[in-house]
C-alpha cells in the first residue's frame, strides 16, 4: 500500500506540520511535533509555464516518444517540478500543430503525464521577426496570429491550460488576443517592440502576461525608450524571469523586484534539453546548441541565449543568492503564483495528490537538498 508520513517545517508558516497519505492521497495535514529539526521544511511541487525540454529530451522533436516525455518528468521531479507547461516554440505552422497534438494524444494515454503536464506554452510564430526581439526563433517562419490559427489551437488542446506568447504589434494581433481569451486562453506579450500604447491596448483586450521580461529583446537598448520601461510602467502584467543570473543580471533582476508589485513576478526556466543534463551538444528544434559547463545556451559562433539549462529548483536558490533573502521566500514565485495565474490550484491539501517536496536546509547556506515525492512515492535518481 502506498502510504506514509512525513514532518517538516511548512515552507510558508514555518510551523511544525505532518503530511499523512494514503494511496497517493493526502489524507491527514496537522500540526507536527515540536521537537522537528529547524532545517528540515515541506513545501508544495515547483510549477513552471515554459519547459521546451529537459533531461536530454527536446519536445520540439517530431518523433517524441511517451518514453521521453516520461525521461523528462523524472528529471524535473528531481529538480523540485512537479507539474509544468510543456512549450513548443517557433516552427512550420503544420509542423508545429503537427507536434501539439502529437504530444496531446501521449498525454492522454498516460495518468502519469496527466498529473505532470498541466499543460500546454506556444511561443511562436506570432512574435516580432525583428534583430533581437525574434531571439533564437526563426523570423522566416513568424506569422500574424489570424482567427482560424488561434482556433486550431485550442481545438488540438480542448479544456487544457493553455497560454499563447505573442507580440502585440503583429497585423490582427489585438483581436486574436481578444479571441484567444474568449475561448479560454491566456496571453503573455514577449518577444515584442511594441510601442506603450499598444501594450496598454493588448492588456486592455485580455493579455495578463509578459513572458521572460529582460529576453527576447536586443542585448542594447534605447536608454529612454525601450521594452523593459514600456512593461514596468504597465500595470496588469504579471511578468516572468529567468532567475538564473545568466538571462538577467543581478541587479537588473533586484530593480524589476523592488518596481514590480510582489504579486506581478513569477520565475520560469525557459529549460531545453541540456537541463538537467550534461554539457555537449543538444537540439531545439532546428537549431543546434551547445551548451558548457558555465550552463549557458548558444548556437555555436553566436553570443544569443537559446533558452536555459537551469534546473527549476536552482533558480530558486540562485534568486535568493540574487536577492539576499531565505529561498523560502522565493518558492511561491514558482509554485502557487504561476498556478494561479494559469487558473490552477497548487496547494497542500487534504484529499490531493501526496504530490511535495521535502527540503533539509544546508548549514550557512541558502541552498537545501531535496527529496521528492510524486503521489507519495519517493523519486529516486536510479
Amino acid at each position: 500500500m502506498n502510504s506514509g508520513e512525513v514532518c517538516g517545517l511548512h515552507w510558508a508558516t514555518a510551523r511544525p506540520t505532518r503530511l499523512s497519505w494514503e494511496e497517493g492521497i493526502i489524507r491527514k495535514l496537522e500540526p507536527g511535533p515540536r521537537e522537528l529539526p529547524e532545517n528540515v521544511w515541506l513545501a508544495p511541487p515547483l510549477f513552471d509555464m515554459q519547459v521546451n525540454g529537459f533531461g536530454g529530451v527536446d519536445f520540439q522533436r517530431d518523433d517524441l516518444s511517451a518514453a521521453d516525455l516520461s525521461r523528462a518528468v523524472h528529471a524535473l521531479r528531481l529538480a523540485g517540478c512537479g507539474r509544468f507547461l510543456l512549450t513548443l516554440t517557433t516552427a512550420e505552422w503544420p509542423r508545429l500543430t503537427a507536434r501539439l497534438a502529437r504530444a496531446a494524444a501521449l498525454r492522454a494515454e498516460s495518468e502519469d503525464l496527466q498529473s505532470a503536464i498541466a499543460g500546454w506554452h506556444i511561443e511562436g510564430p506570432f512574435l516580432s521577426p525583428m534583430p533581437g526581439f525574434h531571439g533564437a526563433h526563426n523570423p522566416a517562419l513568424m506569422l500574424d496570429p489570424a482567427p482560424e490559427k488561434i482556433r486550431a489551437l485550442r481545438a488540438l488542446t480542448g479544456n487544457d491550460p493553455l497560454l499563447l506568447t505573442i507580440a502585440p504589434e503583429r497585423p490582427g494581433a489585438l483581436d486574436a488576443i481578444g479571441l484567444a481569451v474568449a475561448l479560454g486562453l491566456k496571453v503573455s506579450l514577449g518577444h515584442t517592440d511594441a510601442s506603450t500604447e499598444t501594450i496598454h491596448a493588448a492588456v486592455q483586450a485580455g493579455a495578463t502576461g509578459f513572458t521572460h521580461l529582460g529576453n527576447g529583446c536586443p542585448r542594447e537598448l534605447d536608454r529612454h525608450d525601450n521594452i523593459l520601461w514600456r512593461v514596468l510602467d504597465e500595470s496588469g502584467l504579471i511578468v516572468s524571469l529567468i532567475p538564473d543570473r545568466i538571462h538577467l543580471s543581478a541587479s537588473l533582476f533586484r530593480l524589476i523586484h523592488r518596481v514590480m508589485p510582489a504579486e506581478s513576478i513569477v520565475y520560469v526556466s525557459d529549460a531545453m534539453a541540456a537541463a538537467g543534463a550534461a554539457p555537449g551538444r543538444y537540439t531545439l528544434g532546428a537549431l543546434e546548441l551547445e551548451v558548457g559547463a558555465d550552463q549557458i545556451v548558444r548556437q555555436p559562433g553566436r553570443t544569443n541565449f537559446a533558452g536555459s539549462a537551469l534546473r527549476p529548483i536552482e533558480g530558486i536558490f540562485r534568486a535568493a543568492a540574487m536577492l539576499d533573502v531565505p529561498w523560502r521566500e522565493l518558492w511561491r514565485r514558482m509554485s502557487d503564483l504561476p498556478t494561479r495565474f494559469m487558473g490552477l490550484s497548487h496547494e497542500l491539501a487534504v484529499d490531493r495528490p501526496a504530490t511535495f517536496c521535502l527540503l533539509t536546509q544546508n548549514a550557512g547556506r541558502r541552498d537545501a537538498d531535496l527529496r521528492f515525492f510524486a503521489r507519495g512515492r519517493e523519486c529516486l535518481t536510479s
